[in-house]
């Protein structure tokens, strides 16, 4: 295994947290770690460390995990921190950005944990999935005990989640399905669930998306919570002509279940127990599973930046889920400390996109 960690020039903030003398760091520390199954190439990791981290202090912190670490600029996530960390919307996390792999249809798609095997989706692009068994153990047996070994992180999956966007969503959201003792809350922006064993047509697609076949199929992890996202502008694809894009309708399926062409109708989360939000935008709540709907949203890193924020507050706010289902009412977070202007529409512009 080649491993080889380097801190890279520290950057200080002074006066941008209103209680701590130091921001976060503003470069990340890099590693290289090897993954002979799914990269040729040593895949690059990269840690955002929290405000106020020593090496060696008892302080531990919660994970996040990223899919596509190379987009982190893209989607501002060092600005974003420092913005909710500012206005104490998110406790100190440790976040781990993962590169893609080099080949990224391949490494990115799903997997059955059961058998050992990756389920591989014929697409018009190509085959997509064909590594994604062992990048999902890679990750789960390599990399996170490595980052748990080198760093002061909590060594539980409540403590630990992973997010991922477009086809790093849906493999995000397999392994957040399938190993619920690694990773306890998954974030899925714009996931691809679109990816179907048969791709014949659009009956044919509907009718064999493996996110949902394994929702149905995989004993569902009882703890587990998920928050799935997507843009009302990220596609003008409706395959069975319901009026909602496929990429919300997906999203949608998966959560409340579907009927299909033969009658038969098909479990959701729903089915299964967990407690759904479909409109968390709007009405957020604590439910297990939730749905974020971007206005004007789109299937880019733009729109990802976007929904990023809302992620974070959902995945370990401060003032926590209740507090989310509070947002629209001034008076009570005013009741519940928020004194300050600025920290009130602070979760309002979380919520639409804004912030």
């Amino acid at each position: 295994m080649s491993i080889a960690p380097r801190m890279l020039p520290l950057a200080l903030l002074l006066g941008l947290l209103p209680v701590q003398a130091f921001a976060a760091p503003r470069e990340p520390v890099e590693v290289k770690l090897d993954a002979p199954a799914v990269s040729p190439k040593p895949m690059r990791v990269r840690l955002w460390l929290p405000p106020g981290y020593r090496a060696r202090s008892a302080a531990r912190y919660p994970t996040l995990y990223i899919n596509d670490g190379q987009d982190m600029e893209a989607v501002g996530l060092q600005a974003t921190l420092d913005d909710l960390y500012r206005h104490r919307l998110i406790k100190p996390m440790i976040v781990v950005a993962i590169d893609m792999p080099q080949d990224r249809m391949a490494g990115y798609g799903l997997s059955d944990r059961a058998k050992g095997v990756s389920v591989v989706a014929p697409t018009k692009y190509g085959a997509v999935g064909a590594n994604a068994q062992a990048y999902s153990q890679w990750l789960v047996d390599t990399l996170v005990p490595y980052v748990d070994a080198h760093w002061q992180t909590r060594r539980n999956a409540d403590s630990r989640w992973l997010l991922g966007w477009s086809l790093g969503a849906i493999n995000a959201f397999s392994v957040g399905w399938q190993y619920p003792r690694a990773f306890g809350r998954t974030g899925a922006f714009s996931p691809s669930f679109w990816l179907s064993t048969d791709s014949s047509d659009a009956r044919a697609v509907q009718a064999t998306r493996i996110a949902l076949a394994l929702v149905e199929t995989a004993p569902p992890p009882s703890r587990s919570r998920f928050f799935f996202a997507a843009g009302d502008a990220e596609e003008k694809s409706d395959r069975d002509g319901d009026g909602i894009i496929d990429v919300i309708d997906d999203v949608l399926d998966l959560m409340q279940g579907w009927k299909s062409d033969d009658g038969r109708v098909h479990q959701g989360l729903k089915q299964l127990g967990y407690s759904i939000d479909i409109d968390y935008a709007t009405k957020p709540d604590a439910s297990a599973a939730v749905f974020y709907r971007l206005p004007g949203g789109e299937h880019n890193q733009k729109s990802w930046a976007r929904m990023l924020p809302a992620f974070l507050l959902w995945v370990d706010g401060t003032h926590g889920d209740a507090a989310m289902q509070q947002v629209g009412d001034t008076a009570t977070l005013a009741a519940g400390g928020m004194r300050e202007n600025g920290r009130k529409t602070g979760l309002r512009s979380v919520l639409n996109g804004s912030l």
